[in-house]
Parts: C-alpha cells; sequence; structure tokens
C-alpha cells in the first residue's frame, strides 16, 4: 500500500520498529507499554470492534482505488460446485448436475474481462468470495482471458481459503461479513447469481432488498438457472401474496449462459446507453 507522506512529522513504521529494539526491562515487557496501534491484543478488545469495522472498510477500499478499479461485476455462487471433470466425487446427484454451472461461471467471467481488459481493467471487474466452486470458476475465467479479478475471502471455521486465481494484489480476508457484502455491492454494476445455499440466498437477497427499497441503484440482477431458482424460491407466490410487488419479479432475470447473461447486461431496460459494457 501506498504510503504518500505529505508532512514532516516522524512515521508510524519508523516509531514501530524504534519500539521494538528498546531495552528488555519489566516496563517495556508491560502491555501498557506498547504502542496501540503495535499491540494485537488491545486491537481485539470489544471496546475496539468500531476501529476494526473501519480498518476492514478502509483495506481493501484504498487498496482497490490504488489498482485503479472503479467498477465490478459480482459473481455469486455456491462453493460445492465441482467443475464438471470432478462432477463424479459431487456429494449428491444434483450438484453433479449443477456441475453445467461452473463452466458457464467461467465463460461469463472471461467475456467480462475481455472486455474490462479495454479499460485497463478499471471498469467490469470481476469479483467473488475467492473460495472454491463457482467462485473458483469466476477468478479461473478472468485468468483464461489474461487480466485480473478479486476475491473477498472471509475467516470460517472449517473451510475457506483464497483460490490460486484470485490476483493475488487483489485477494482480501475479512472478518465482518457485513463490511464484506458492502466490498461485493459499492462498485457492482451487475450481480451474476449463481446456484448455491444460505450464503448465495443471503447475498441474493439482500441485492434484492437494497434495490427493492431503494437504498442501491437498479443494477443487472442475473439469476442462472431457472430450474434451480424457481424450485428454490415460490417467486410469483411472494408476487400473489403481496408480499412483494408484481413490479419486483422484473429486478431480475433467469439466464442459462454466459452469452445470454452478457446479452442481459447490454439490454437492460432502462439502463443509460452510457452504462453499457465497453467493447461491444
Amino acid at each position: 500500500m501506498k504510503d504518500d507522506r505529505n508532512h514532516p512529522l516522524r512515521d508510524s513504521h519508523q516509531d514501530r520498529e524504534a519500539a521494538h529494539q528498546i531495552p528488555d526491562t519489566p516496563q517495556t515487557r508491560a502491555p501498557a507499554y506498547k504502542l496501540a496501534f503495535d499491540d494485537p491484543e488491545f486491537l481485539c478488545r470489544d471496546e475496539l470492534r468500531p476501529v476494526r469495522l473501519q480498518l476492514e472498510l478502509l483495506k481493501p477500499e484504498l487498496m482497490m482505488q490504488e489498482y485503479g478499479v472503479e467498477t465490478t461485476v459480482v459473481l455469486f455462487g455456491g462453493a460445492r460446485i465441482p467443475e464438471p471433470a470432478k462432477k463424479d466425487a459431487a456429494r449428491t446427484k444434483t450438484l453433479a448436475d449443477l456441475s453445467k454451472f461452473y463452466d458457464e461461471a467461467r465463460e461469463f467471467a472471461r467475456l467480462l474481462t475481455l472486455r474490462s481488459k479495454v479499460n485497463n481493467h478499471r471498469e467490469n471487474v470481476v469479483v467473488t468470495g475467492g473460495g472454491p466452486g463457482v467462485m473458483e470458476a469466476g477468478n479461473r475465467g478472468a485468468e483464461d482471458a489474461g487480466g485480473v479479478s478479486i476475491g473477498l475471502n472471509i475467516v470460517l471455521p472449517h473451510e475457506q481459503a483464497p483460490n490460486e486465481y484470485v490476483t493475488p494484489d487483489l485477494c482480501f480476508n475479512f472478518h465482518y461479513f457485513a463490511i464484506r457484502k458492502m466490498h461485493f455491492l459499492m462498485r457492482a454494476e451487475a450481480i451474476a447469481i449463481f446456484p448455491g445455499g444460505f450464503g448465495t440466498l443471503d447475498e441474493l437477497f439482500e441485492s434484492l432488498t437494497l434495490i427493492q427499497t431503494g437504498r442501491m441503484k437498479k443494477v443487472p440482477i442475473l439469476l442462472f438457472g431457472k430450474e434451480f431458482w424457481t424450485t428454490i424460491v415460490n417467486w410469483e407466490a411472494l408476487s400473489d401474496a403481496g408480499t412483494i410487488s408484481a413490479e419486483d419479479l422484473d429486478l431480475f432475470r433467469f439466464v442459462e449462459t454466459a452469452q445470454e447473461a452478457v446479452d442481459a447486461m447490454d439490454n437492460w431496460p432502462n439502463r443509460d446507453a452510457r452504462d453499457a459494457l465497453p467493447g461491444r
């Protein structure tokens, strides 16, 4: 990360290093003597949660700004969906059948990245959760196109390490789900949702809620796999019951293939011409 100092004061790196070279005494060994910003135990106190939230918001924001990322296309989807070559090891027949969406996610990301390269990876950069399954496919597709992609990983008890296709300089790790979700949506020009589990459903419905309530601009929301999504959610029942408006069903569109998704993005209703993807 850049350190553009424009003041004459001694910087924090210097003092941090100096503090590690001090004489070993009862006073210097005491926790109270540690520099506050160099004291993990202090930073992890409950009272410091607001500071940690701010740090987790700021670090990816500053690093993406420095990299030049302006807008993204988000890929959400299941970590358990295997690539077709490994579908025989899938836990269920349904997961094996859904493996086709690994390839569609990979191709979708490849097509987007070819376009993103036109503007030096500033716009419509692919972002995933950085893990396995559909997330891996998205980052892999970006690499196939010779481009970059973002991975927003999160610390979990039993899984989740960044896949090998995330661009290292754009591979971030989170403690707070809420801040991670903010970074998914802050730059989003479109959101692609592939079959997945609780996490994917959470990400889908939060995105829809933000758009429905006017807290986020209307961007294309593309649900890959109509059969899966109409089986999981009875969308028409929500509308018929009046718990959502009939117009809310227009906030998303079902697609089956990567090319269909790209075409849907380019022709999204009421989309300003200046928002269309470059390179078409």
